[in-house]
């Protein structure tokens, strides 16, 4: 057997050895507890090694308390003060009792402030909700959690979202309308859909155009997507959402259910109005029948409606694994200067797959900081009910004239007959507020630990789109694929699918991506003070801005 081969079966073990490590690990502990003190001490370690574990603890806590107290204040955009005497009409208050504007009863908000300010149980219980609300706030507290092992959630830094009066975020509400208005459209078809191509006009006449483009414009094959190294590269779909690949001794194929076509929520009053009060939504959501492969925005964002936190990233780190040692990054020394061990506990499968899950929910303690403790951002569902009582006359909201004047909202009206944001989901967004993204500061963090343990560089040879109804993978010929850009686009496709289903701005994206990214880097700091291999030269990656670091012995450099 080759080299390549023994190496590769290392890399792969990890499914019943693991099992078998948990339960040895247990059995282990379990006689531990039984043996006296000084016999334990003798079996196992002298107390030198105990005083280790509490310093390596200790110095990477000090390190993290170092750098927290250098950081300035987190900043919001004044929007909660600014609208404080009309109802916080620019804030997240959704389950709140509010009138039939969706404007939230002031007394109930600032209880919700209160609570946030003071961290206390009581006021959190004491938070009103509206009579008919079946729906709860999702978890508020969750932003004052601890962590035992990277950033603390309170120690993240993000731009302040867009106030709610700006062009930047009327060019973001205008693309999030322009998403729902082509979710049937199959991504293969952009270069030649007319909706498609009146979204590209539209949204180049805004004074602040989102996402990325071509020449200064955004183009059908910039429409809608990411804006990191990558992202403009191949099919619109990370190769991560379309390959097969085996989870365990499951052969899984990346076909999922997708909804009818053609049929949104929440596009009048009614609807709109009770699942801003909370209410159990009176529509239904129906799927065609057939389960697809990921090919337009409505098959995406019902994938980021289901998906478990870290599913995208673990079926990435499976996929990964299987590609053989050249596809592991080339600074791990089980790749190459190891020969006689191969990698598990440390710096193999266990190791990846347990970093990519740890990394996912230590991510949302820093989005919920950001969404409850910092920000209050207003959900898109609710910014398209302020544009629809400006359009009726009834309001008068400071909405910027670029999304007032879009050719967005003449076909939304032609389609659906009001002017409310159509929604892929019947309950529309989740209780809690927008920004940031929960999905894309998950996205962040785990796209960030994969790209420390695997070769950004390598190839993706056999590359694959959808096909224009997504029964079917078609060999995509064209740009050369690598991992490190794939992993960017799957990022951002999870993150911006949740915009084509209606919940979320693309800032909420990109600002998620870099707080996840702070955090990995984190967990990646304290992990890197843990490993015993003394060859071990770091943790190298490419962030999302281009620049590259190495993570090594607590420590971020520049690559």
């Amino acid at each position: 057997m080759s080299g390549d081969s023994v190496k590769r079966r290392q890399f792969l073990k990890l499914g019943a050895g693991s099992g078998a490590a948990m339960l040895a690990a247990t059995v282990s502990g379990a006689v531990v507890a039984e043996e006296s003190e000084s016999s334990a001490l003798k079996s196992h370690g002298p107390p030198s090694r105990a005083k280790q574990a509490f310093q390596v603890k200790e110095k990477a806590a000090s390190e993290h308390l170092y750098q927290t107290l250098k950081l300035p204040r987190q900043r919001d955009n004044g929007d909660e003060a600014r609208y404080r005497s009309e109802r916080y009409y620019a804030s997240f208050s959704k389950a709140l009792p509010c009138n039939r504007f969706g404007e939230v009863d002031p007394s109930a908000f600032r209880k919700l402030q209160r609570a946030i300010d003071r961290g206390r149980s009581r006021d959190f219980n004491g938070i009103p909700l509206a009579p008919t609300a079946a729906r709860t706030l999702a978890n508020p507290q969750g932003a004052f959690k601890f962590e035992m092992a990277g950033l603390d959630g309170h120690a993240t830094r993000i731009n302040p979202s867009w106030r709610f009066r700006s062009a930047e975020l009327a060019g973001e509400v205008g693309e999030v309308y322009w998403q729902a208005l082509t979710r049937d459209v199959p991504f293969i078809d952009y270069d030649i859909d007319g909706m498609v191509a009146n979204a590209v006009h539209d949204l180049n006449r805004f004074s602040k155009a989102p996402g990325p483009k071509r020449g200064g414009r955004v183009t059908p094959g910039t429409l809608f997507r990411g804006e990191t190294p990558g992202d403009l590269k191949g099919p619109f779909i990370s190769q991560f959402l379309l390959r097969d690949f085996n989870f365990g001794p499951a052969e899984l194929v990346q076909r999922y259910e997708v909804p009818l076509a053609g049929v949104d929520f929440m596009i009048d009053k009614y609807n709109w109005l009770n699942v801003q009060r909370g209410g159990q939504p009176a529509e239904s959501l129906q799927f065609d029948g057939t389960k697809r492969y990921i090919y337009n925005n409505r098959a995406l964002g019902e994938y980021v409606h289901r998906d478990v936190s870290f599913q995208a990233y673990l079926n990435a780190a499976l996929i990964l694994l299987s590609l053989g040692p050249n596809a592991i990054d080339r600074g791990n020394p089980y790749r190459n200067e190891i020969q006689n061990q191969g990698a598990f506990t440390s710096l193999g499968g266990p190791f990846i797959l347990d970093m990519v899950t740890k990394a996912a929910n230590l991510s949302l303690t820093g989005a919920w900081f950001q969404k409850w403790k910092a920000h209050r951002f207003l959900r898109p569902e609710a910014f398209g009910g302020r544009i629809q009582f400006v359009m009726e006359g009834a309001r008068d909201y400071e909405i910027h004239p670029d999304i007032l004047n879009s050719e967005a909202l003449a076909h939304t009206y032609n389609r659906s007959g009001t002017y409310f944001l159509p929604q892929a989901f019947t309950e529309g967004s989740p209780t809690h507020p927008s920004y940031p993204a929960g999905h894309a500061t998950v996205a962040g963090a785990c796209c960030t630990v994969l790209k420390a343990f695997f070769n950004e560089g390598f190839v993706m040879n056999n590359p694959v789109q959808a096909n224009n109804t997504g029964n079917a993978l078609i060999p995509y010929q064209g740009h050369t694929l690598r991992v490190g850009g794939e992993l960017n686009k799957l990022a951002n496709n999870i993150s911006l699918g949740r915009d084509a289903a209606g919940v979320h701005y693309r800032q909420d994206g990109v600002q998620g991506l870099l707080g996840g990214e702070q955090q990995a880097i984190a967990l990646l700091q304290d992990q890197s003070r843990t490993l015993y291999e003394s060859n071990f030269g770091g943790f190298t990656l490419t962030k999302f801005d281009g620049r590259k670091i190495r993570i090594r012995k607590g420590r971020v450099r520049r690559a």
